[in-house]
């Protein structure tokens, strides 16, 4: 018999409130209320997201007002996102669930054939690179340009970042597809020590990753995306998806959470 999740596709939201959400559901699945859930989502208005431990000097707060951007900070680690223009997933369950056994990174070799799957079904011809690449010494705040173990790419291009936390009893596995627009934008948001240091990070970005468009030479929208994605979690893990929205436990402990956590200054700017 198939395991059943739930599937919950959210509307774009702000980055406290899908970071709140992703909390809230994490912990509704810890104490037994909540099945394990996939939950697709986007971001209005865009949002640059930092990783856990990443120091909030990184950003530059000037230009990121100037652009209109939102900015949280992430419970998982990694470096620097811009979510715009993407398709975000999170995979949720206690930590004891088949699909995250073993360490952090056998569970993410694990989840990433369900990721190869969606991204060969919309046309492109990724793969996954077990090994690290080397790490550039240069100061670097992107994500997207950092280097990581069991990443999937296309024509030796990064194409999803994906981070893993493990707490609270649950393990949330959050990721970024994106899917059109100017990757370099992030640069722009960004604290470099010079302008010849951001450049170099604009070009090093363009050469180490990829968004689907660019990939496959024509563009896909979120919708086809996102069944794209659904259709790989059934068929690669053998799951039931069950379409559910958020429980009203689940909503009041995200609006908590923004107000207490994610738009509140002690943890974006906590470091």
């Amino acid at each position: 018999m198939k395991e059943v999740w739930r599937l919950y596709i959210s509307p774009p939201s702000t980055g406290a409130w899908n970071m709140a959400v992703d909390e809230a559901i994490l912990e509704n699945i810890v104490s037994g209320v909540s099945h394990p859930t996939l939950r697709l989502y986007a971001w209005n208005p865009p949002c640059l997201s930092l990783g856990r431990s990443q120091p909030y000097t990184d950003i530059d707060a000037a230009s990121l007002k100037k652009q209109g951007w939102d900015v949280v900070r992430r419970p998982t680690g990694g470096r620097a996102i811009l979510h715009t223009d993407e398709l975000t997933y999170s995979i949720i369950a206690q930590n004891d669930n088949q699909h995250f056994q073993g360490s952090i990174l056998e569970s993410y070799q694990h989840l990433a054939k369900m990721l190869l799957a969606a991204l060969k079904d919309l046309g492109a011809a990724v793969e996954m690179k077990k090994e690290k690449r080397k790490e550039s010494r240069n100061f670097n705040p992107v994500c997207f340009e950092t280097p990581s173990a069991y990443e999937i790419t296309v024509n030796g291009k990064k194409l999803i970042g994906s981070a893993q936390a493990r707490q609270k009893g649950g393990i949330l596995q959050h990721g970024s597809l994106p899917l059109i627009g100017d990757l370099t934008r992030i640069t722009e948001v960004l604290a470099f020590p010079d302008t010849q240091e951001r450049q170099t990070a604009a070009e090093k970005l363009l050469k180490s990753a990829s968004t689907l468009k660019s990939a496959l030479g024509y563009g896909v929208d979120w919708d086809r995306a996102s069944k794209s994605f659904i259709r790989a979690f059934e068929s690669v893990l053998g799951i039931s998806l069950i379409p559910k929205d958020l429980s009203e436990a689940e909503r009041s402990r995200a609006s908590d959470l923004i107000q207490k956590k994610y738009a509140h200054p002690d943890w974006t700017e906590r470091i």
